[in-house]
């Protein structure tokens, strides 16, 4: 009989400690710094920008309604220009790519396909259009700094640049540039300018060189 009636007081205080453990396990849940905190920081920043075009020569394969395959790739187009099968055309082509950018600042960029977005009748007016869309600019960036490596007793030289998009370029350079660039705060570029099809006022500018 005295076992009988310690056991109920027994099991009230397994339930009380068994209780207070899911307590503590809940609260070390939610903080961030307890080894129960499961959630992944994400640092990397990802944006998609208009990368290039080209113009290639193409002709019309089959009419499907209002709308043409375009040869070779027998991609689907709008029979904007009334073409018939077998005729020669221009094509505008497209490429975007996404630019992803660690917590460090190290750029990875991936290229999507080409794809077809217009069709012409003659090669100059696609050639205006691409000129329109590619536009070379002369203009000053951001200078982040220069710096110097050494290899096997070979050194070489970088210069680290801001283009307006706000990513960071690294670039080689001779020992009589670095000597120009190493107390600017910025410097003289030429930019190609890749403007999107759809928005034009959407742009994204690419490092083509040295202006001087």
């Amino acid at each position: 009989m005295k076992f009988a009636r310690k056991a109920p007081a027994a099991r009230t205080l397994g339930l009380m400690l068994l209780m207070l453990m899911v307590v503590l396990l809940s609260a070390c849940s939610g903080n961030e710094k307890s080894v129960f905190h499961t959630d992944k920081e994400v640092t990397d920043s990802v944006s998609k920008v208009p990368w290039d075009y080209r113009v290639v020569e193409s002709a019309v394969g089959d009419l499907i309604g209002s709308d043409m395959t375009v040869l070779p790739d027998e991609e689907l187009l709008p029979n904007d220009g009334n073409y018939a099968t077998g005729d020669k055309i221009w094509t505008l082509q497209f490429m975007d790519a996404e630019l992803i950018t660690d917590a460090d600042q190290r750029n990875e960029i991936r290229l999507s396909s080409w794809s077809t977005i217009k069709s012409y009748g003659d090669q100059k007016t696609a050639v205006d259009d691409l000129k329109n869309l590619k536009v070379a600019v002369t203009t000053e960036v951001d200078l982040v700094g220069v710096y110097k490596t050494k290899y096997n007793d070979k050194t070489r030289n970088f210069a680290v640049l801001e283009l307006p998009s706000g990513n960071r370029i690294k670039q080689p350079i001779d020992d009589k540039r670095y000597t120009a660039l190493e107390k600017k705060k910025t410097a003289s570029v030429v930019l190609e300018e890749v403007h999107d099809f759809a928005d034009y006022d959407s742009a994204y500018a690419k490092f083509r060189g040295w202006a001087n």
